[in-house]
């Protein structure tokens, strides 16, 4: 009786040292594809982090950009993947949060605009002026290669609002959607995501004599990992560190396809500071 009452004591208090980062780690993703291929991206990121951080680590889909920053907010994710306003934005919500990791082609993203053929637009050095009166679309509306930049770029060449350019203006929800609504000619004109039309392109799913590229923006910061302050105390001191790490060091091309970059390397939330201006510029941010 002794003897199992010492087991069981031992194992009580094995059970209150064990540590804390033996819990689920959660992470998010915006949703700036379709579903399919955030599932198919991200599931494979899981299982990456999983072996690399020793814990298991679950990917969590939501709808909505806007949802993706509320789990950050609520802790209901730990670690995001984030675009530049989005970023900001859940940052601004958690105390200590820090971008630590971002693509090679975060530094210098940009945005392209696209029109249907029926437009007569062509590749243009400057937004053409003739994009007025026509229909556009932006992606989501928390988007900042889909809509902040865009917009950004609009006031600054017309000296208005969107909805004074354009004879009409939606938001299509995401980057593939853009391209499908802009390709289809349900409107003229578009804002998507660079990396997104490279890789549909790539993949077969772009129609160049329907829709082409007429405008590119300059270079923004954009997409970033992001990370909760409270990383370290709920799975273990370090823990963010070993999360930076790790994804510093995913270097295998199936994986990096999936986003697609060729490599990620080192943020911070500094490094975010012109989408914070712009945003503020514009009424997208306080």
């Amino acid at each position: 009786m002794k003897i199992v009452k010492t087991l069981a004591t031992a194992a009580l208090i094995a059970g209150l040292s064990a540590p804390a980062f033996a819990e689920t780690f959660t992470f998010t993703a915006i949703p700036d594809q379709d579903e399919s291929a955030l599932k198919a991206r991200f599931g494979k990121i899981a299982s990456y982090l999983s072996k690399e951080l020793g814990v298991t680590v679950k990917y969590i889909p939501v709808k909505s950009y806007s949802a993706a920053v509320t789990a950050f907010r609520n802790n209901q994710v730990q670690l995001a993947w984030f675009g530049g306003l989005s970023g900001v934005r859940a940052r601004n919500l958690v105390k200590g949060s820090q971008a630590i990791a971002q693509g090679l082609e975060d530094k210098a993203f940009k945005t392209y605009f696209i029109a249907h053929s029926s437009t007569g637009l062509k590749k243009s050095a400057k937004l053409p002026k003739a994009v007025q009166g026509k229909t556009f679309t932006f992606g989501s509306k928390g988007s900042t290669s889909g809509r902040l930049m865009p917009e950004f770029h609009i006031r600054k060449s017309f000296g208005k609002a969107p909805q004074k350019v354009f004879s009409r203006v939606g938001f299509s929800g995401d980057h593939s959607r853009t391209i499908a609504l802009v390709q289809s000619g349900a409107f003229q004109i578009g804002a998507v995501n660079f990396a997104v039309w490279d890789k549909e392109l790539k993949a077969g799913k772009i129609d160049t004599a329907k829709v082409s590229i007429i405008w590119t923006t300059p270079d923004y910061p954009d997409y970033n990992w992001s990370i909760r302050g409270d990383a370290n105390a709920k799975y273990g001191a370090g823990f963010i560190g070993k999360v930076k790490q790790a994804l510093l060091n995913m270097t295998d091309p199936g994986l990096l396809k999936q986003f697609p970059r060729s490599a990620f390397i080192p943020a911070s939330n500094q490094d975010y500071s012109p989408i914070v201006s712009v945003g503020k510029e514009i009424g997208l941010l306080e």
